[in-house]
Parts: structure tokens; C-alpha cells; sequence
């Protein structure tokens, strides 16, 4: 025995350096030493159980730790304490717990166990020893290659921390005489994950609610950890009810969410998921919260050839077909009015909840123009406008805040008859006319131009003064009224005064010219007469010539009348 010389002055944490052994290492060794077999199966009995560990008395003086996940792993019933389980003993963790495993796991201990494991391809354990040129070195009793390709390990950076670890795996090749001895780790996890999968099929059902973590993210969608090795997809239509971008504006990796199963099909080994299927469905609290005739404000979420959509909330869009854009305009597409992140008002015209469809008025929330047509535009009122369309029959006027009015081809001009109004009109030519007629129903105005072409009324009104004597021509008498022609297209008004019988002195064959001469004489010897048919009377009278006095004249009004020169 060696001497070791101690001084007493120095403490323990001087004698202690940092490089001696931990009591794990020291606890470790000493029951290496003790010849505890390393990959045996044992019956152990379970201690506790925790969130992610349970702990199991393996008989040894340290207790063995088994995860979770591996026991559900293996199928087994929910665990309880005092529960006894065959379990196979691997080597120490960080902590010091044996790393317990529920796979029963050959450990051949020669080349005949070797062999026996190959022949019945077996599952047995090993220890990566080191990353070696092409794979590892791998300690299964005796000393195996392990391909990079069949370690299980998909990333290049990720193989170092293969090393050390204690896998299991099967036997590829095994040649006796050359004691070369390849293993595969590839084939069990895959046989492993399989496994996993069926369990999960069989726990997991469609409609249920389940805890996972985004594996990965795709623009397409994530995928979803749903066990160790089990994924759903979580499609990037059902992350939300409002329109999204790309997967990962929504989620990220690591984020533990829950979402609901929608598809389960065992066939096919897939899983699809839903997140917006969480919450509460935006449509059914439009349903609740809109009705027609509303006016309502949203955002302009997206143009269509046919129309405009508008959000008016997170999910629910209405829509502005391309009709209800504007009363006056021809649109073409809603481009040409509306531009994306555009904040608008409307009137809800259509609600279908059921059908997810709302539709939205952009030109009713504006007025419309036709309400107020009477007071804005009343008949015979002078108007001014745009030509917008020629037809054979006619030329439709633009007169602003979606009115259009049309001229017919008659109306057009009195100088002569047209056969298309492009003889005297052109799209783009302003133009005044007359409001003829409104027919506020079928939303339609009739103007006349010729109406405002001066007429021989207007030049004989502008010629002639009242109070002037004219002379005239009876074209028509009836009763206490008569239509007097003055000149070729001018008439006027003329009221016939009945006179006393008695003042008045009446004799056809007066000498005097102006007793001859007088309407009033006649008329009152006729009306004295009182015998007669009185439309006879008054046909002897139309065309008569006399003379009057201009007692009134409207030019506005083309008005003229006249009373009896005395």
C-alpha cells in the first residue's frame, strides 16, 4: 500500500478537487462492480407517478425512472401506485434514476446470442460508443457499425448527441468469421412510431379536443404533435374565421394549442385539424346582429370582377355587386370606385346566414337621387347636361347625382324631321332643355329641346306692346271665350263681355260702319234673341275678321290675350 501523506491544516474543499468523481459516478461504478447486468428485465414495482416520470422499485438502492409517454407507449392501463410491471433496467440518468424501459430488450451476451438475435430478428440494445466515418460504433456485446443512414438521425449536426445514449435496434448483417456486425436503429423507430400511431387511432376520435405542439409551419398550414410521433395538420383555412396570409402570420413552432380533430382517416394515416372551429362562429352572431335595411361600415377586404367585398367582422364579408355601386356612373369594375383598405358605408340589402352571404348596397347608402326628382327637377324647369348615349330614338342627357334624362327624337329640334338624333347631336355635347315629364316609378324623365327654339309667338310677343290694336281672325268661338289668330302660328285669347240688351243698340242695317262692325252688337242681339242653336251661333261667327286690343302679354308663358276694340 501506498503512502499518502495528509495534512491536517487543509480542508475539505481543498482536498476535494474538481475533477473527482460525483457520488452518481461513485454509486455507479461501485455496482458495476457488483455485477448488476446492464439491459436485464426485472419485475419492479411502481413507487409514484408523476407528471412526465414514473418511478418503479427495481429491488436495487436506487429506484428507476420509466417516462410517461413510454408507458402509454406500450398500451398499458393509466398506472397506480403499487402496481408491479415487468420492466428492462438501462443505464443511469443525470439524476442518478435508472432509465427504465417497457420494451422487453435482448442483451446478447455472445456470438450464439448474437446470432439467435439476427436469425429471429430481434430487438437488442446497444450503446453508441463513437461517431465514426459513415455511422457509429455501437457496443451490442460485441463491437457493431452503425450507419449515419439507418441511425434514425434525419440532421447531420444532430448525430453527436447520439453518442453515449443506450438505442435499440436489430441486427443487418452478421458474418461470424470476419466478426463484422452491422445493426439498424432506423427500422425499430419507425416500427415504434407505427405503433404510436395505431395507439393513436384508436385513442383519438373526430369532434374531440386534444393538446399538441406545432412540429413545423408551411405556408399551406402546421403541423401538430399530437403524441411522439403522431402529427395533424392544421390547414391554414381553419387557424381563424378571417383571412390569413400564410400559415405562419398565425402560428409558430413550439406553440402548444389546442385544437379539434375534424377528419380522422386510418387508412390513409392522416389527421386534420381545426382552430377556428374553437371559437364561436362569426355568421351566426351576424345572423343575430344584422338585418336588411341596415347601414352598416366595413373595410374593403378584396375586388372581384363582379363586385366589391366588405368586411364587417373578423370573418363575416358582405358583398357590393358591381350594380349597386352607383346610381350615375357606368362601372365597369369597383376599381374604378373602391380600392382595397378602403373605409365604406352601406346599406344591407340581402341577409343569409345560412349561406354565409350578405348582400351590401354602396349607392343606397349615398340616397337616392330619384326621391327628390320633383323638387329638383320639376316640370318645365330648364335643365343643362352632357349627351351620354345616342339611340335611333332618341338622346339620353347626363344631369349629375344619377339622374338621366332622355330626349326623344321629336323633340329634338322644329327646324325638320330627323331619322337619328346624330344629325343634330353629339355624345359629349352640352345641351339645355325643358323638363317635360317625370315618371318617378319607372324612374324616367322626358325633356324637349325644341321647346326652348324661339316660336312666331315669341317674335310676335317681343314686336307688340299691350295696349296696341291688332287685328284678327276668329278661328274658334266657345261661350264667353274665342281664339283669335293674329298671324301664321300665333292665337290668343280673347273673353267675349255679354252687354245689356237694353244699352245697347242694335240694328243690322245700320248705316254706321263701326255699329256693323261691332262683335259685341252681334253677340248681344243673338244672346237677346235667346232662340237658336248656340253652336250654330258661334260657327257663323268663326272666321270673321275684327279688330282687338292687346290686353295682356307673357312671354315666359307664349300668353296673349286680348279683349274687344271698342
Amino acid at each position: 500500500m501506498s503512502n499518502v501523506n495528509f495534512d491536517p491544516s487543509e480542508s475539505a474543499e481543498t482536498v476535494t478537487s474538481a475533477e473527482d468523481p460525483t457520488f452518481a459516478e461513485i454509486l455507479s461504478s461501485f455496482e458495476q462492480q457488483h455485477a448488476e447486468v446492464p439491459g436485464e428485465t426485472v419485475t419492479g414495482t411502481i413507487v409514484s407517478v408523476g407528471l412526465e416520470t414514473i418511478l418503479i422499485d427495481i429491488g436495487r438502492k436506487t429506484e428507476g425512472a420509466l417516462l410517461l409517454a413510454k408507458w402509454q407507449e406500450a398500451g398499458y392501463a393509466k398506472p397506480q401506485a403499487g402496481a408491479t410491471v415487468a420492466v428492462t433496467v438501462g443505464p443511469r440518468d443525470q439524476e442518478g434514476y435508472y432509465q427504465l424501459s417497457v420494451d422487453k430488450v435482448v442483451q446478447p451476451k455472445d456470438w450464439s446470442g448474437l446470432q439467435a438475435a439476427f436469425d429471429e430478428k430481434q430487438i437488442i440494445s446497444g450503446v453508441v460508443l463513437e461517431q465514426v466515418k459513415g455511422g457509429f460504433r455501437v457496443d451490442v456485446g460485441m463491437r457493431a457499425f452503425m450507419p449515419a443512414s439507418r441511425s434514425g438521425v434525419r440532421e447531420a449536426d444532430e448525430m453527436p448527441k447520439l453518442v453515449g445514449q443506450e438505442i435499440k435496434c436489430r441486427i443487418s448483417k452478421l458474418d461470424t468469421e470476419n466478426e463484422d456486425v452491422v445493426v439498424d436503429r432506423r427500422s425499430v423507430l419507425e416500427e415504434e412510431q407505427a405503433k404510436r400511431r395505431q395507439q393513436a387511432y384508436s385513442e383519438l376520435q373526430e369532434g374531440t379536443v386534444v393538446r399538441g405542439r406545432v412540429r413545423s409551419v408551411m405556408d399551406f398550414g402546421a403541423f401538430v404533435e399530437l403524441m411522439p410521433g403522431v402529427d395533424g395538420l392544421l390547414h391554414i383555412v381553419d387557424m381563424a374565421y378571417t383571412r390569413i396570409g400564410k400559415a405562419s402570420d398565425h402560428v409558430k413552432i413550439g406553440d402548444e394549442l389546442d385544437v379539434k380533430i375534424l377528419k380522422l382517416d386510418p387508412a390513409s394515416k392522416k389527421i386534420s385539424l381545426g382552430l377556428k372551429q374553437l371559437q364561436e362562429d362569426p355568421w351566426s352572431i351576424a345572423a343575430k346582429k344584422f338585418q336588411m335595411g341596415d347601414r352598416v361600415s366595413g373595410t374593403v377586404s378584396r375586388l372581384a370582377d363582379f363586385g366589391a367585398f366588405v368586411e364587417l367582422l373578423p370573418g363575416v364579408d358582405g358583398l357590393i355587386h358591381l350594380s349597386e355601386l352607383s346610381w350615375d356612373k357606368r362601372v365597369r369594375k369597383p376599381g374604378d370606385l373602391l380600392k382595397i383598405g378602403d373605409r365604406v358605408e352601406a346599406v344591407i340589402l340581402q341577409v343569409n346566414a345560412a349561406d354565409r352571404r350578405i348582400g351590401l348596397g354602396y349607392k343606397q347608402a349615398l340616397g337616392d337621387p330619384w326621391d327628390a326628382i320633383q323638387e329638383k327637377h320639376p316640370v318645365g324647369a330648364l335643365v343643362e347636361g352632357a349627351i351620354g348615349n345616342l339611340t335611333q330614338f332618341g338622346a339620353f342627357v347626363d344631369l349629375g347625382d344619377g339622374i338621366e334624362g332622355m330626349i326623344h327624337i321629336s323633340d329634338i329640334t322644329n327646324e325638320k324631321r330627323l331619322d337619328h338624333p346624330k344629325e343634330k347631336l353629339s355624345k359629349g355635347q352640352t345641351v339645355k332643355a325643358v323638363v317635360l315629364e317625370i315618371d318617378k316609378e319607372r324612374r324616367r324623365l322626358r325633356l324637349g329641346m325644341k321647346q326652348l327654339e324661339p316660336t312666331t309667338v315669341d317674335h310676335y310677343i317681343s314686336e307688340h306692346q299691350a295696349g296696341e290694336t291688332v287685328s284678327g281672325r276668329l278661328v274658334e268661338v266657345s261661350g264667353d271665350r274665342a281664339k283669335v289668330e293674329l298671324g301664321e302660328g300665333v292665337i290668343a285669347m280673347c273673353k267675349l263681355k255679354k252687354k245689356d240688351a237694353n244699352t245697347e243698340t242694335v240694328a243690322s242695317g245700320s248705316s254706321k260702319s263701326s255699329d256693323v262692325g261691332s262683335l259685341s252688337a252681334m253677340l248681344a242681339a243673338r244672346w237677346k234673341q235667346g232662340t237658336g242653336d248656340q253652336a250654330s251661333k258661334d260657327t257663323a261667327l268663326t272666321g270673321q275678321v275684327r279688330r282687338f286690343k292687346i290686353a295682356h302679354l307673357d312671354a315666359g308663358k307664349r300668353l296673349i290675350e286680348l279683349e274687344l276694340a271698342s
